[in-house]
């Protein structure tokens, strides 16, 4: 049997289940409406659950730790789906936040605000920074998977200052999404 396919967005809210449900349509991916919530409502073992009885793939699933730093419920269903046997994650979108103390994440690249792919990480606005290092709430556990799937850094999902808004058709959020697709060599066939 083949593992489903996901890829996992670290950010929960309203607004960004808003904007992953229209680039989702656009885009053919089912978005798991189950995972939505801020901070993440399921354990790790629910979500994949929940993922395997989706009615198509691949499945955008989203965890969210509310904004705190640590370990929170986001992360530790984040570490569940990375390790998940039933699961291929074709990537992450590792979503900024102004979260402090955190270790933060390699990045492979990242989608600034205004929908450009860019080298280096950005900020929750979406904001060229210096360093390939993204902070975030919810990205801390991915320092072990760092080369294993493709990272892509985004601003805070549906927002930055209105440049992602669905009136806008979510243009960074659609492009961090293409990007884990093209860069795990997803093929629909």
């Amino acid at each position: 049997m083949s593992r489903k396919k996901v890829i996992v967005v670290t950010d929960g809210d309203d607004t960004a289940y808003k904007a992953l449900k229209d680039a989702s349509q656009d885009l053919h991916l089912y978005l798991l409406r189950e995972s939505k919530g801020n901070p993440t409502p399921l354990n790790g073992r629910q979500l994949v659950d929940a993922v395997l009885k989706s009615p198509h793939e691949p499945v955008v699933v989203m965890v969210d730790d509310r904004g705190e730093s640590g370990n929170g419920p986001g992360e530790r269903a984040l570490e569940v789906l990375m390790n998940s046997s039933e699961l291929r994650v074709l990537g992450v979108v590792a979503v900024a936040a102004n979260t402090r103390p955190v270790d933060g994440v390699h990045i492979d690249s990242s989608v600034n605000a205004q929908g450009k792919m860019i080298r280096q990480a950005v900020d929750k606005e979406g904001r060229n920074q210096s360093s390939s290092i993204l902070y975030g709430d919810t990205v801390d556990v991915l320092g072990d998977d760092e080369g294993r799937v493709p990272i892509v850094g985004l601003g805070d999902v549906g927002k930055m200052h209105g440049l992602d808004s669905v009136d806008k058709g979510v243009p960074a959020t659609k492009r961090a999404l293409q990007e884990i697709l093209a860069r795990s060599g997803y093929d629909a066939d």
